[in-house]
């Protein structure tokens, strides 16, 4: 049977890296790959997700029901479709989390979430315990739903591919009102997304406040950074949770990330362990960060950083 993939898609035209990233994923489930785009006005969108590599066909559910994919009538609308596949493959990022457990629900099985290797059809790798672990689980479900995580899957091209598009005509789901859309608030930047830049710098609690993060960004601004944050300084208050990394937040792996006043605790190791190089700076010579850093610098912020973006001018 075939795999249904559900798209993730930023307003734009573009789909997230995290589903492209799961089509890879679902390719190695075996069978044709099915993706499902849904929304309200996404004619275009369709077009662009059309010329994904390893995608054979485009469900496209178009309606203002489905319009900020809110997890009841999404749900609905998988559940209707589920008899088709063996496997359902969803990104472990916001909506993915939404959707699948109400899905599940709906099929009654188990979900199998933040997939990181994919053994066979019936075997998967998944990390536990704040991502310390990894462990093997095997599924006897004849219907299997995933949510994987992007930055272990490498992501398809944006082109290449030539899907059929097929555009569905029944919308269940889009008539409970379980649940009312009041408001989107979205950061602007013009830094590159987190969960999919090539470097990312990372500011903690020994910040000491959000005005010392532009200590930070003059640093991502040398090297076209994406800003992070650890949980605490985000629920210090000093940036937006937008900018959390973390078991809790987002999960990056950058070639090059850089963990400035941030002691190392689990819970943020969890979402940015799979970085290629890691450069600690702490004040700390005892910080758990260290373990597990490529390299590390013991010294105060507020000295070093200046120096570095110094250093970064003078290239």
């Amino acid at each position: 049977m075939a795999v249904l993939v559900l798209l993730s898609y930023e307003k734009g035209n573009q789909i997230r890296p995290v589903s492209r990233s799961s089509i890879t994923a679902a390719s190695k489930l075996g069978g044709e790959v099915h993706a499902l785009l849904v929304g309200e006005g996404i004619e275009a969108l369709s077009q662009t997700a059309a010329a994904l590599p390893g995608v054979s066909k485009i469900l496209v559910a178009d309606h203002h029901g489905y319009a900020h994919m809110q997890a009841e009538p999404v749900a609905e609308l998988i559940a209707s479709l589920a008899d088709q596949y063996e496997f359902i493959v969803a990104p472990a990022n916001a909506e993915g989390k939404d959707i699948l457990p109400r899905l599940a629900g709906l099929l009654d099985v188990q979900p199998i979430s933040d997939v990181v290797e994919i053994i066979d059809g019936s075997t998967f790798v998944r990390p536990i315990y704040a991502g310390s672990l990894l462990t093997t689980v095997s599924s006897k479900d004849t219907k299997k739903l995933l949510s994987v995580r992007g930055t272990a899957f490498e992501a398809v091209a944006q082109t290449g591919g030539s899907a059929e598009i097929e555009k569905l005509s029944h919308f269940p789901g889009v008539d409970q009102n379980l649940s009312i859309f009041k408001e989107l608030k979205l950061s602007q930047s013009d830094r590159p997304e987190l969960e999919s830049a090539r470097v990312v710098v990372s500011g903690g609690r020994g910040m000491q406040s959000g005005d010392n993060f532009v200590l930070l960004e003059k640093i991502a601004d040398q090297l076209d950074a994406a800003i992070g944050a650890s949980r605490a300084a985000v629920d210090a208050g000093f940036v937006s949770n937008d900018y959390q990394v973390g078991q809790t937040g987002k999960i990056v792996a950058p070639e090059l990330y850089i963990a400035v006043a941030i002691s190392g605790a689990i819970q943020h190791l969890a979402g940015m362990k799979d970085s290629k190089i890691v450069v600690a700076i702490n004040k700390d010579p005892e910080a758990p960060i260290f373990k597990t850093s490529d390299y590390g610098i013991v010294g105060d912020l507020f000295e070093i950083l200046p120096q570095l973006e110094a250093a970064l001018k003078a290239r």
